[in-house]
């Protein structure tokens, strides 16, 4: 299995990052996870857009899911349109930005699948295992499985008991970061810190951290020095461009 980073930016895009937007590929099926804001132009760089076999959306806000509406664009009106795209999100979660067009004009673009977090789901060779996670919406934290390797995704979430389950022993560990070491007290309950990640990613006994959703400006190298605290096994900030692989370990 292997993780391209398109963005891990969190709440809007710099100059220098796309929110958050991962490419994960497994025997030549492509999975898109989290089209955040300006994640498009960067999945450009890797594929066409009539190469994505999935979508999966951790929730419904724009920083995860907004670039959908241009990638649906590129697909549903070109000369040859492909296939409808399978899109899997929470109910309700992609209710605002499959709204921009008007009714009907990318219907034939995407073939909705809703689930509850909570929900198992088999998308292409992966088999999801999804919890609800504490965040402003709902949020599906999600355990993507093949029989080679496992891939855990907090997207965006508070603290939980459930974390350490939903990245028990995988090889790669995808986890929110929002701030360095403290999070303000009113969004204490929905964000998580690189310590807590790194906390995390030591309880599960994950195999790699990989820290994202950093608030912009965040200074990266005290964000991985913070987690190291806590993890001592390879810690590395989602940046645009950075390919993990994800595989048994010995």
């Amino acid at each position: 299995m292997r993780l391209t980073v398109l963005g891990g930016c969190g709440a809007w895009p710099t100059a220098e990052q796309a929110c958050s937007g991962y490419l994960v590929e497994y025997e030549g099926f492509r999975l898109l996870i989290d089209p955040g804001y300006a994640t498009l132009p960067r999945l450009l760089r890797h594929i066409r857009v009539d190469a994505v076999d999935a979508v999966l959306v951790s929730h419904g806000h724009p920083d995860h899911c907004a670039d959908l509406n241009p990638l649906l664009r590129a697909r549903g009106l070109s000369d040859v349109p492909p296939p409808a795209l399978p899109v899997y999100a929470p109910h309700g979660a992609l209710d605002a930005v499959l709204a921009l067009d008007r009714p009907g004009m990318l219907a034939t673009a995407y073939d909705l699948h809703e689930f509850r977090p909570g929900d198992p789901l088999t998308i292409g060779p992966f088999t999801a295992d999804t919890w609800l996670l504490p965040h402003f919406v709902p949020n599906a934290g999600i355990r993507l499985a093949t029989p080679h390797a496992v891939l855990a995704y907090t997207g965006d979430t508070g603290p939980s008991p459930d974390i350490p389950r939903l990245a028990a022993g995988a090889d790669l560990f995808l986890s929110e970061a929002t701030y360095v070491d403290k999070v303000p007290d009113a969004d204490a309950p929905y964000l998580l810190t690189a310590r807590l990640a790194g906390e995390y990613a030591r309880q599960a006994g994950a195999g790699r951290l990989l820290l994202t959703h950093l608030w912009p400006g965040t200074d990266a190298e005290a964000a991985l020095q913070t987690a190291a605290g806590a993890f001592s096994g390879p810690i590395d900030i989602a940046a645009p461009g950075l390919t993990q692989e994800a595989g048994h370990r010995p």
